[in-house]
């Protein structure tokens, strides 16, 4: 049966009036992420304490997280929050409550063996007005926890993933409309109606990077070079993880710690750099030595400079990445989506991952990208790996 586009408006009619009659419509495609995040990026089992975070308006997918976690013999825990639960905190606590780490979170990362989060914003600028003191304040109470599910994520004692689920919001500051930006989160993760496996497809994702990674992975100096950028690192000793699905998901991206104090050169982000609710535009960074000594923005560059001085390893970079996605063609404000951009790379101010033998340590963790797709190269120990956004 060939299906035209009076067929297509056909089927939402449909939907839709079964809706109204009091039914209910499952989009297959949430059965399949929430799939993939059971089946390929947690590997839940028989017996595994299962975490699931997410807000109420994100239910659908929940439950398809839950039911399955049952189904493979798991014990799930919903933990539900409101959908402006951050900007209610924010308004109102202390400052005894922005240094308090919360509870269930650290009870999470301390014993639990899976940690699956839902995003799901209603209201992405919310926290832009926010004071970035008390925003500072907060992300000092909150790094046990992350520090807890760096440690634990890289011994493999807590297996943890990060997914989203559409919103209005986001369909917004992506600059699409809500039907679009679905097509555009579910194709990214591989969830959508053209895949067949979509754990099968991240399988092979993951062995398609192994490759790459087997290429540049024990060598030593590394030149990025492009209309926006001139930097040298140092990777000597340490290791890429392969990101294909295990702990984000969208994903596709290979990342290494740099060596601390190798950094030098300077680089101007070709996108802005979101944190905390606060969007960040045109931060260029100068590097001596491993340390930001430098650092600009057109846009919130007090919030920029405020979060810099977090402690003293947010000037130094914890992650060096670059981005492999090709179904992610756009920017949509939105670093979950965005790092993994095909033809960039991006760095992350302040703390690095154990596992790829990064030593730096910070209440931080702000991924910056930047375009690589045309008069762009990475060069590794002299030679060409990488240019105009493509390996070799």
């Amino acid at each position: 049966m060939i299906c035209n586009s009076n067929c297509s408006i056909i089927i939402q009619a449909l939907k839709d009036l079964l809706l109204f009659m009091g039914g209910t419509v499952t989009d297959t495609r949430l059965n399949k992420l929430a799939s993939i995040l059971v089946d390929h990026s947690t590997y839940i089992g028989p017996g595994d304490r299962v975490a699931i975070e997410s807000s109420t308006n994100a239910e659908p997918l929940v439950r398809a997280v839950y039911e399955l976690s049952l189904q493979r013999g798991a014990h799930p825990h919903l933990l539900f929050k409101l959908p402006d639960e951050e900007e209610i905190f924010y308004k109102y606590a202390s400052d005894s409550q922005l240094d308090f780490t919360p509870t269930f979170q650290k009870l999470v990362t301390d014993e639990f063996d899976v940690y699956i989060r839902i995003r799901a914003d209603v209201n992405t600028r919310a926290l832009s007005g926010v004071d970035p003191v008390r925003q500072r304040r907060f992300q000092k109470a909150m790094s046990p926890i992350r520090t807890g599910m760096i440690r634990r994520g890289g011994d493999k004692s807590l297996r943890w993933a990060l997914t989203q689920y559409p919103t209005e919001a986001y369909a917004k500051e992506a600059g699409m409309s809500f039907e679009e930006y679905k097509d555009f989160v579910y194709a990214a993760c591989h969830a959508d109606d053209n895949t067949p496996d979509p754990v099968a497809y991240w399988e092979e994702v993951e062995r398609q990077q192994r490759a790459i990674i087997e290429r540049i992975e024990g060598h030593d100096k590394v030149k990025v070079m492009g209309p926006n950028v001139d930097l040298s690192l140092s990777i000597k000793g340490r290791k890429f993880n392969n990101s294909c699905g295990h702990h984000n998901m969208p994903d596709g991206e290979i990342y290494t710690g740099p060596v601390e104090s190798s950094v030098n050169g300077w680089v101007k982000f070709t996108y802005p750099a979101i944190f905390q609710g606060r969007m960040v535009e045109g931060v260029e960074l100068t590097f001596e030595k491993g340390r930001v000594a430098t650092a600009t923005a057109e846009k919130e560059q007090d919030f920029l400079l405020t979060m810099l001085d977090s402690d003293v390893g947010a000037r130094y970079v914890g992650e060096f990445a670059i981005g492999t996605n090709v179904e992610i063609n756009r920017y949509t404000r939105n670093i979950l989506f965005d790092e993994k951009l095909g033809g960039t790379f991006h760095m992350a101010l302040g703390a690095g991952y154990p596992e790829t033998g990064s030593l730096n340590t910070s209440m931080i963790h702000w991924d910056m990208i930047c375009d690589m797709k045309a008069n762009s190269e990475i060069r590794v120990d002299g030679v060409v790996v990488y240019r105009d956004g493509q390996f070799l």
